[in-house]
């Protein structure tokens, strides 16, 4: 990280607020299983904090099979599943301690995701974080999703703050790329979907968010 003077906190929101991320890759693992295939965790992350048009699962199994598949039927199936594996969740380690202590220090917080409003802002909702957020900025904000710039630089727009001063918390290559390229500061928060990569470039590499608890309160 910079030594740049912190005005906010920008969250990610799947895989880092909530452990989301595991429950979909597990309903896409077990839909290549399915089909004769497995789908390795290097792989998958291609598609993680960003869409399917830089690499799509679906167009994968079809490429390994040579078949069509009826996916309204198989992603209804899916989502199904994915919301009865995350009945109950609730925010991951740390999150909710790293909130309250960066609201306590007059920090600025956004949630900045590429997923839907309805999704991110409803779970928000249902674990009592929503109105925690300063802003939900999510795909539909700005011209285009992560590993592109644009949801950051709209959060950071809409918060009238210099990029500089924000610290971005990401679990995803596209999602840290896009931090990056908006030139904000930034720390990797690896889960169980995304260990497997390389968060070298990340400012910082934190095992969950509680240390962020630390790097708030000393701005202070």
């Amino acid at each position: 990280m910079t030594e740049s003077p912190l005005r906010a906190l920008f969250f990610d929101f799947d895989g880092v607020i909530v452990d989301t991320e595991w429950a979909i890759y597990e309903t896409w693992h077990q839909t290549f299983l399915d089909h004769g295939h497995s789908l390795p965790l290097e792989t998958y992350n291609q598609c993680i904090g960003t869409d399917f048009n830089t690499w799509s699962p679906k167009t994968h199994l079809e490429e390994l099979t040579g078949n069509d598949f009826d996916w309204h039927q198989i992603d209804q199936a899916r989502q199904s599943e994915i919301e009865a594996n995350l009945a109950g969740s609730g925010p991951m380690p740390g999150v909710a301690e790293a909130v309250a202590a960066a609201r306590s220090a007059g920090l600025k917080l956004a949630v900045v995701s590429s997923s839907s409003h309805h999704w991110v802002d409803g779970w928000l909702e249902k674990i009592n974080l929503l109105e925690q957020f300063d802003i939900t900025v999510c795909r539909g904000d700005a011209a285009r999703i992560k590993p592109a710039p644009d949801l950051y630089l709209e959060a950071a727009r809409r918060l009238e703050l210099d990029p500089a001063a924000c610290l971005v918390v990401e679990d995803s290559i596209n999602g840290l790329k896009a931090a990056i390229a908006a030139g904000m500061q930034t720390v990797a928060i690896p889960n169980r979907v995304t260990a497997c990569c390389d968060f070298s470039f990340a400012g910082a590499v934190l095992p969950n968010a509680q240390p962020l608890v630390g790097i708030v309160r000393r701005t202070r």
